[in-house]
């Protein structure tokens, strides 16, 4: 196949174009940036259940507190009316017994009930500062993902611009090359291939893997038009005044 020199050349502009969209298009969408703010919505998520289980912990405490209170109110009323009855004199023998076995009964369940109180009083205390903590968490974190956000909005519309200017770059750069060489490199981009790679250091730009003596003096001797193609990787070989062959 012959084509221009020139248009040859100008692959080699081509193919470093579409290295920087490629590289723009990978970068947008492996964004650190982006990859911050999922990061830190995961752990918003996790904050918000665990301030959320918090806040149902907090809500069973207070009816378990609600409860002993009023179990410790309840005995405390009949251990008034008890007393009273102990205290008024009137009770003898077996009534008197039953009186203070039912007074001595009521005071141990009101101990009880307010080490049990007192217990879970402890347990909304630190319930509560769990709640106050996550809570901040969360805060915190929403505050973070809206400065992550605004710096991966940023970073994305840099990338953007530089994507679109090699695009642009690139549709003015194919307009100058022959169509019959285009297909060529377009075929070999294709297959997920560097259409072309300039020759220098005896080595193909492209795939980087030296040359032969044998294939350099081949393409030394070739005419300036022939399109040449990698043994290697099947990119076309542009050679310039820096290939020396």
């Amino acid at each position: 196949m012959k084509a221009d020199p020139a248009d040859q050349r100008a692959l080699l502009d081509l193919a470093e174009v579409d290295a920087g969209v490629s590289r723009a298009t990978h970068r947008r969408s492996h964004s650190p940036e982006a990859a911050r703010v999922a990061e830190l919505t995961e752990a918003l998520r996790e904050y918000r259940d665990q301030t959320i289980a918090a806040q149902i912990a907090a809500e069973d405490l207070a009816r378990e507190v609600r409860r002993l209170e009023n179990d410790i109110a309840v005995l405390a009323t009949r251990l008034s009316k008890d007393s009273a009855l102990l205290n008024g004199g009137t009770l003898t023998g077996k009534a008197l017994t039953e009186i203070e076995h039912e007074i001595a009964g009521l005071h141990r369940r009101r101990g009880v009930a307010e080490d049990e109180l007192l217990e879970v009083m402890e347990r909304q205390e630190a319930t509560a500062a769990e709640e106050l903590r996550c809570g901040a968490l969360v805060t915190h974190t929403e505050e973070e993902i809206a400065r992550a956000e605004s710096t991966a909005a940023t970073a994305m519309s840099e990338i953007d611009v530089t994507a679109d200017a090699a695009r642009t770059r690139r549709d003015e750069l194919r307009g100058q090359i022959d169509d019959a060489l285009l297909a060529v490199y377009d075929k070999q981009v294709s297959q997920g291939r560097i259409g072309a790679g300039l020759l220098r250091q005896a080595r193909c730009g492209a795939c980087r893997m030296e040359i032969d003596r044998g294939t350099l003096s081949r393409y030394g001797q070739a005419p300036a038009d022939e399109v040449l193609r990698c043994d290697e990787c099947g990119a076309i070989i542009v050679r310039t005044h820096e290939s020396g062959v």
